[in-house]
C-alpha cells in the first residue's frame, strides 16, 4: 500500500478499535474495489511468523457465487447448533432473550445477500498465528472505511463443498470467514468485561494495577 493508499484509512486507530463491533446486519450495497484493495493490503501488512506470509484471502463479490456459498454457510451454522445440543431448527425457535444466537442466525439467513465475503486461509497447517493478525487488520481497515464485519467459522460438514466451490487446494487450511458490508445500524459502543477482570500481572489471578479503580 502506498502512502496515498494508507491515507484512505485515515481514522485514528484508537477510534477504529474502540468502536469496532461485530456487524451481522449488512446492506447489500456493493463495496468499491478500491476499498477492498485497501482492506486486503492492510491485512497483508500484519505481523506473521518468520515473515513467511502464509495468509491467503479468497474474496467473493460475484452475487451468484455468494448465494451458493451462503447456502453452505447456513447449513454449517445449523450443524454447529446441532453439535452444541440445541433443539432449535429455525431462527424463530431461538428464545427471544438469546440475542446473540438470534443475531447469528439472522446472519446465517442473510449472508447470501452480503456484498462481499472474505475467506482467510493459510498455505499449510499450523499457521493460524500468522493469519489471525491479518484478519484483525482487515477488519480494522474495513471499520475505518465505514464497512462492517464479523469473524465467523464453518463446519466440517460443508468444508469439502466449500473447497470445491472455490477451487481451494487441499493443502490450504481454512481459518475464518468474514462477511463485509455497510451496516444496517451503527458501529459501537462495545459491551465488554472490564479488563480488571480479564487481565493479570506477573501471574494468574494477580490483579492488574488498575483493578479497583
Amino acid at each position: 500500500m502506498t502512502e496515498t493508499d494508507s491515507g484512505r484509512l485515515g481514522m485514528p486507530v484508537g477510534e477504529a478499535m474502540f468502536s469496532q463491533r461485530s456487524i451481522r446486519k449488512l446492506r447489500p450495497d456493493p463495496i468499491p474495489t478500491d476499498d477492498l484493495h485497501s482492506i486486503i493490503e492492510a491485512a497483508s501488512k500484519a505481523p506473521n511468523g518468520g515473515n513467511r506470509q502464509p495468509g491467503r484471502y479468497v474474496v467473493l463479490t460475484e452475487p451468484e457465487l455468494i448465494r451458493e456459498f451462503g447456502a453452505l454457510y447456513r447449513e454449517a451454522w445449523w450443524a454447529k447448533r446441532r453439535d452444541e445440543g440445541h433443539a432449535w431448527t429455525t431462527r424463530e425457535a431461538i428464545p427471544a432473550e438469546d440475542a446473540v444466537h438470534r443475531g447469528a442466525a439472522q446472519l446465517a439467513d442473510e449472508i447470501a445477500n452480503a456484498p462481499c465475503i472474505v475467506l482467510a486461509f493459510s498455505t499449510g497447517k499450523g499457521q493460524a498465528n500468522s493469519v489471525l493478525p491479518g484478519v484483525q487488520n482487515l477488519m480494522l481497515a474495513a471499520r475505518a472505511l465505514g464497512i462492517g464485519s464479523v469473524p465467523t467459522t464453518l463446519h466440517p460438514q460443508v468444508m469439502d463443498r466449500v473447497y470445491e466451490l472455490l477451487s481451494v487446494p487441499a493443502e490450504a487450511d481454512f481459518h475464518l470467514c468474514i462477511p463485509l458490508g455497510y451496516p444496517r445500524g451503527n458501529f459501537g459502543p462495545t459491551n465488554r468485561r472490564p479488563t480488571a477482570e480479564t487481565t493479570f500481572f506477573n501471574g494468574w489471578d494477580q490483579p492488574a494495577p488498575w483493578a479497583g479503580e
